[in-house]
């Protein structure tokens, strides 16, 4: 018998899933849309930085979002919202203007993602199971990941975006069909909370939070240096072709093997 909070964990992943690979698509297009387009290497530049303006900007909003509306209908939207990013590219790729909102957007959507799944993860899955939920969220994120990069260089650049933005919306449509939600989702009880009054300053002055603020700004300083410029140098300074670019998956792949393995060995 499937329960409620593995249903939530499979279609959760599954987001997170296209998420990810959303954000891998524009580093290996980029190098069929810049000869096309004529875009040198600071306009690249400036599109793929821009998803990083409006993931900034929605991520705090998300948890509160969600508490407001609804995991299902936020979560629902920002799946929406990045697919449709996603999926219009190819019809604004002769405008760098256009081109960076699409971006913008892509990232606001992406945004909201996590603090969502977060949110309905903390209403609506035991606590004994949340350690398995997140680290099958994190490795079908580096799934994703590695699904684009093996399959990308082998696709015109247009379908790249309409393939996987297509995917976000037949996403869409079986989360409204099979994720019901709950009274402002009270299926598990939320974990108490002692004081509501922290102060933003402690958040700084915590020494030890320093440090896994550090570790996460490595991690995600290395991930996006990977993601955004290892196929366009393979490709202009060594002359890679389609199937070097696929070898770009490795660093995903040893992610997601690792996200799984990791929590198996923990619990065992």
């Amino acid at each position: 018998m499937v329960t409620k909070a593995s249903k939530t964990i499979v279609l959760c992943s599954i987001a997170n899933f296209v998420n990810s690979a959303d954000r891998v698509i524009m580093p290996i297009a980029i190098i069929s849309i810049a000869d096309q387009y004529k875009l040198d290497l600071h306009n690249q530049g400036w599109v793929l930085s821009s998803f990083a303006v409006g993931y900034m900007s929605s991520q705090v909003i998300g948890g509160s979002a969600a508490r407001k509306y609804g995991g299902k209908s936020v979560l629902a939207m920002a799946v929406f919202l990045w697919s449709l990013s996603t999926f219009m590219v190819p019809f604004f790729a002769h405008s760098i203007n256009a081109l960076l909102i699409s971006r913008v957007l892509l990232g606001l959507g992406e945004g909201l993602g996590l603090p969502t799944v977060f949110h309905i993860f903390a209403h609506t899955i035991p606590v004994e199971e949340r350690s398995r939920a997140f680290a099958y969220l994190v490795a079908c994120g580096s799934i994703g990941q590695t699904v684009a990069a093996l399959v990308c260089p082998h696709l015109h650049w247009p379908w790249m975006f309409y393939s996987f933005g297509s995917l976000g919306f037949i996403w869409v449509l079986i989360w409204y069909l099979f994720y019901t939600e709950t009274r402002q989702e009270e299926f598990v009880q939320p974990p108490k909370v002692n004081s509501t009054n922290v102060r933003w300053s402690e958040f700084l002055c915590h020494w030890p939070l320093w440090s896994m603020y550090l570790a996460h700004f490595s991690m995600n300083w290395s991930n996006y240096i990977i993601m955004q410029w290892l196929p366009t140098y393979l490709t202009r300074h060594l002359g890679a072709d389609a199937h070097h670019i696929m070898l770009t998956a490795v660093p995903y792949i040893m992610n997601s093997l690792l996200g799984v393995g990791l929590y198996q060995y923990l619990l065992d």
